[in-house]
């Protein structure tokens, strides 16, 4: 039994672009900047890395009090944006998750805010397939996330997994390395900004062009680091 870790943003759905709008809009409302984010990239990093990046770019204070008060801008302007006739399920994963059901623990690893990656999923109807897991507000470091996934997997179900007993799903670099760092098997996806070939380059253990060959990555799966 192995536990399956799930990135969102690029492999499990496409937000149509919600998220950057909120958090671009979000710092255009407070500060009066227009596309503050313009020069920063967003793939594979935390919301909370992020937004102090925004910060740091703009020569602007990165306070808690500011943080946690952007955080709130941010999640009350997404939980109108995620309304979008644009956002979308990736290919194959209502069927993967599915046939993981019973078979392997299933939760997320992601650098989106908890109540940010709830908006999200909840909009597409797939929040309720995951049993807890790590997100962007428990740290900047993407990397430092798995073990958190792997105690809150454990609070929320009883089940205590090894590092090397996780799989890691994502779409980017920072999403390979985030489960090669603690020796997690890393299976990347080409559904969002990155080519099999550069994921390939990354090191992943293993890239698909998406994730409906339920039957091929289920297999992987069950082979990983056996």
């Amino acid at each position: 039994m192995k536990l399956v870790l799930f990135d969102i943003d690029g492999t499990l759905m496409d937000a149509g672009g919600a998220g950057g709008r909120s958090l671009r809009d979000t710092f255009y409302e407070m500060f009066s900047i227009k596309d503050a984010f313009g020069n920063i990239r967003f793939d594979g990093k935390t919301d909370l890395r992020i937004i102090q990046e925004g910060l740091k770019y703009h020569s602007l204070s990165n306070g808690d009090v500011l943080v946690d008060t952007i955080k709130e801008q941010y999640l009350r302007r997404l939980s109108v944006e995620i309304n979008t006739d644009t956002r979308h399920i990736k290919p194959g994963v209502t069927a993967l998750i599915d046939a993981l059901k019973g078979r392997h623990g299933v939760g997320l690893l992601t650098g989106n805010l908890m109540a940010g990656a709830e908006i999200k999923l909840t909009s597409l109807g797939l929040w309720r397939h995951f049993k807890g897991g790590a997100f962007g507000d428990a740290h900047t470091d993407r990397n430092h996330l798995l073990p958190i996934a792997v105690d809150d997997f454990h609070k929320n179900t009883g089940v205590r997994f090894a590092f090397n007993q996780c799989v890691v799903i994502g779409d980017t670099p920072k999403d390979v390395e985030c489960g090669k760092v603690h020796g997690a098997c890393t299976i990347a996806v080409a559904t969002g900004p990155y080519s099999a070939e550069e994921l390939t380059q990354a090191g992943a253990d293993a890239v698909f062009d998406d994730l409906s060959d339920t039957n091929a990555v289920l297999s992987l799966i069950d082979s990983c680091n056996n």
